[in-house]
């Protein structure tokens, strides 16, 4: 999951004119107002809103987007997954989005909509896990669907999301929410500074199966360091959350290296919301 979404440059149209010596019709060169980017990235582990996706393992990474010169986006991003992370028989997440965002002098505003689609799992053993709702049941694919919208003023950005289908599939969680701000400096010579610090407000959800701390609640933050090579950028960054990961009570947060549709898990399990550091390469084209 993801996971932060890469913004999108949109640029206006501008004309050229050409004079001859003599008298002569000039000539006007138009730029599209379309624009479509692709991006791929390689990382040492996948964490989306600072949790653990992928058990430690790298991640493979990638998509498509599409901008329109009068502020209209879609794109498509997609990660590899652990089905341990929440996705049952999953191991793949696809992310599908559009929306519209606009600029006033250095403000940026970014309304949208994003659906996270696991294709192969079974939403089944998240059943019965909400212990607010003990008979309250899940089936089909987990995903989940969210509004958003943004803000922007320079480097700084603040980002609001709304669950408006079952957070990931977990029973009775609709309206879910999670409140993004981040910062994104340029240093100059490719060199660039991030920061992020979020907070995810879960809705009508208390885990049932742990002795320990029922909430998922949790705050999570990252600071980084990015050096552009040639259009390859490199980046190093630490994450941490304070998500409750023990699994010595099994809490929410304690993920095992594979969960099937029956429910069974795997042999290993660890916090998810461990703090790590993350390396990166990636690339847009």
């Amino acid at each position: 999951m993801k996971k932060s979404i890469i913004a999108l440059a949109l640029f206006g149209a501008f004309a050229v004119p050409a004079f001859a010596q003599t008298a002569a019709p000039a000539a006007e060169a138009e730029a599209s107002p379309h624009t479509l980017t692709a991006n791929v990235g390689v990382f040492s582990s996948y964490r989306f809103r600072g949790i653990d996706q992928t058990f430690g393992k790298p991640a493979v990474q990638g998509g498509f987007d599409y901008s329109h010169s009068s502020g209209f986006y879609a794109g498509n991003w997609n990660s590899n997954v652990s089905s341990g992370a929440g996705f049952p028989e999953g191991n793949i997440e696809m992310d599908f989005y559009g929306g519209y965002k606009f600029a006033v002098g250095d403000f940026g505003i970014d309304v949208g909509g994003l659906y996270y689609y696991y294709p192969g799992s079974n939403a089944s053993p998240l059943s019965r896990t909400n212990s607010k709702n003990l008979g309250k049941t899940v089936n089909g694919t987990v995903d989940n669907g969210e509004i958003y919208v943004g803000l922007s003023w320079k480097f700084l950005s603040l980002k609001y999301s709304y669950a408006v289908t079952d957070y990931f599939s977990l029973p009775d969680s609709s309206g879910t929410s999670y409140l993004d701000f981040g910062a994104n400096y340029d240093l100059g010579g490719g060199w660039g500074v991030n920061g992020h610090v979020g907070h995810l407000f879960a809705k009508d959800y208390r885990y049932s199966g742990t002795t320990g701390s029922d909430k998922i609640d949790y705050t999570d933050w990252k600071v980084g360091v990015t050096k552009d090579f040639s259009g390859w950028v490199v980046g190093a960054s630490y994450v941490g959350t304070s998500a409750k990961g023990d699994c010595g009570s099994a809490e929410f947060y304690c993920f095992s290296n594979s969960l099937n549709a029956n429910g069974t898990l795997g042999s290993k399990s660890k916090d998810a919301g461990r703090g790590i550091a993350v390396l990166s390469v990636s690339r847009s084209f």
